[in-house]
């Protein structure tokens, strides 16, 4: 039997402001295998970001249901939805957010810390990540010390550290030039393959898609195109 970590389910987003209403997704339907890589295509506006939002629980659909390891986002309280989160999805972004006062090991050690790890685990646990990135000689560097490059690197190793069962990326090579973008690929491919990982990613770029993507699906005007053929 096949394992689904992530399924959208007849999915609708609108936003309202005032008298004015925008249905951004219409009807949206995905399921994600686990260890698979899903890439989601689509221009500025599409509604793409807006989906992996919901689909990391960080926005609710105005219908529909988003389901992460058999678990209705919209049935969990706050602080379910936030331990789900921490147990089972890891998060990229095109900005690192990285908290400017910790190490870069402090960052990456984080998530397990929040989770109920011991201080000894997390650190030994976030070590190991950044060496596979190659930033063992930058773990006790703030992020003000460190390239953007390698900034995107330590946020790589940070939604890997709790052994995710899906990463959830979000245009992670798009504020990156094309030497450190190729870099930052690198990481999260080596990083996916080591705790096996599904891998959501939206991208305005055909050739990010077609590196990370076993499938690619493009995202229009609010719907979710069938499936595109993978070009490598």
């Amino acid at each position: 039997m096949s394992d689904t970590i992530v399924v959208a389910k007849d999915v609708y987003k609108r936003f309202d402001d005032g008298g004015l209403h925008v249905e951004v997704l219409k009807g949206v339907n995905l399921e994600v295998e686990a260890g698979e890589s899903v890439a989601i295509l689509g221009n500025s506006g599409s509604g793409k970001s807006t989906l992996l939002h919901l689909l990391g629980g960080l926005e609710i659909a105005s219908a529909g249901e988003v389901l992460v390891a058999n678990q209705n986002l919209n049935a969990l309280t706050a602080k379910a939805l936030d331990t789900l989160r921490n147990k089972h999805l890891g998060f990229v972004y095109q900005f690192h957010h990285l908290l400017p006062e910790f190490s870069a090991l402090e960052n990456v050690a984080m998530p397990l810390l929040i989770g109920g790890a011991s201080v000894a685990e997390a650190r030994q646990r976030a070590h190991e990540c950044l060496q596979q990135v190659g930033l063992r000689e930058r773990e006790s560097h703030r992020p003000a010390e460190l390239s953007g490059g390698e900034r995107q690197r330590a946020a790589i190793a940070r939604a890997l550290v709790c052994n995710p069962r899906c990463v959830l990326a979000d245009e992670p090579t798009g504020n990156l030039d094309s030497q450190n973008a190729a870099r930052a690929l690198d990481a999260m491919l080596e990083l996916r393959a080591t705790v096996g990982a599904a891998l959501v990613i939206v991208t305005h770029d055909n050739q990010l898609a077609a590196k990370l993507g076993d499938r690619r699906r493009r995202q229009e005007r609010g719907r979710l195109s069938g499936h595109l053929a993978v070009s490598r």
